[in-house]
């Protein structure tokens, strides 16, 4: 709404009204839609949820969809576990067609015949590429150079040296597309480390296949522990009520899935939220996950070494009573 300012015919635009923000601890799944970034979907997901803080688990290509978990409060301080798990993602590749960006969106820059694919050949690539792989980031990438992003270089013209990077595919599979145009189409599933780009295996499995190839579709379907089935959607988060968007959101310790469990009584939680190393029969460990007795309650991360519990990331008191609150 607007109104007209007295004098010079100008135009004053009345404040919006500021939402109330809320402390909101927990984990959103997000199926992130397609040309969205990361970080426009966490914002407007903070802003569904009036969070007071926020924060994504690494970046998730606009032009790809899928699994993107949303930390909230609390869960900010564990989100470098995601950014560090595997993910599994599936992808469609266009063969025979090399683009300048590796997809669809980019300029052709080479057609090349593709040969005749026998399920045999589609299985000895896919065996080429699993396991440790060297792979050269692309330039069309938020990888930065001297504090600025590839692309940027890139959509200026100017090319930059990258390093070959090391990253490991732990699975791979290949297949025709079931579709007219299997013949020029591959399906591939694949689960990798982090900071592989699925972009830069595609075009290298083309080269590989004698061919070439581009992305044309992206879906990630699971990160470390977190599968898409998990996930809700944008559209369906509009549509709810508060309540319901806040039972969306997976605990705090669901981050924490790979962790040994440890529970402290009462003292000792006080000491080790104090950051205080404990003492206890506990083997060597490098990941623990941390919880008060009386309340059941994360308390934060740490690691056993020679029978000391030794404190790592660890919440609040104001935020464990936050947290407990919501719960009743």
């Amino acid at each position: 709404m607007t109104t007209l300012q007295s004098g010079p015919d100008r135009l004053k635009r009345e404040p919006r009204a500021r939402i109330a923000r809320r402390p909101v601890h927990g984990v959103l799944l997000l199926d992130k839609p397609l040309g969205l970034s990361s970080n426009h979907a966490l914002q407007r997901c903070k802003w569904l949820l009036r969070a007071e803080k926020a924060g994504h688990t690494g970046t998730l290509d606009p032009l790809a969809t899928g699994v993107l978990p949303l930390c909230f409060g609390a869960a900010t301080k564990f989100s470098q576990l995601q950014l560090d798990a595997d993910k599994t993602y599936e992808a469609t590749l266009r063969l025979g067609v090399k683009t300048a960006t590796g997809d669809a969106e980019g300029e052709i820059v080479q057609v090349r015949e593709v040969p005749g694919l026998t399920p045999e050949r589609l299985a000895q690539v896919a065996r080429q590429f699993t396991g440790a792989q060297r792979q050269v980031p692309p330039m069309h990438s938020a990888l930065k150079k001297d504090g600025k992003a590839l692309y940027e270089y890139a959509r200026a013209g100017v090319q930059v040296d990258r390093a070959a990077r090391e990253v490991l595919v732990r699975a791979l599979q290949l297949a025709p597309a079931p579709s007219e145009a299997a013949n020029r189409t591959l399906v591939l599933r694949a689960t990798v480390s982090k900071g592989t780009y699925i972009r830069t295996l595609a075009e290298d499995i083309g080269e590989a296949l004698g061919c070439g190839a581009h992305l044309t579709a992206l879906r990630r379907i699971a990160t470390g522990d977190f599968g898409i089935s998990q996930c809700t959607t944008l559209d369906a988060l509009d549509a709810m009520g508060e309540e319901e968007r806040l039972a969306c959101l997976q605990p705090v310790d669901s981050l924490l899935a790979g962790h040994t469990r440890i529970t402290l009584d009462a003292d000792n939680a006080g000491r080790f939220l104090s950051g205080v190393r404990r003492r206890g029969p506990w083997p060597d460990d490098e990941r623990v996950a941390v919880f008060g007795e009386r309340p059941q309650a994360l308390l934060g991360t740490g690691h056993v070494k020679a029978g000391e519990l030794i404190p790592g990331r660890l919440l609040s008191p104001l935020e464990i009573s936050q947290i407990l609150e919501s719960k009743t």
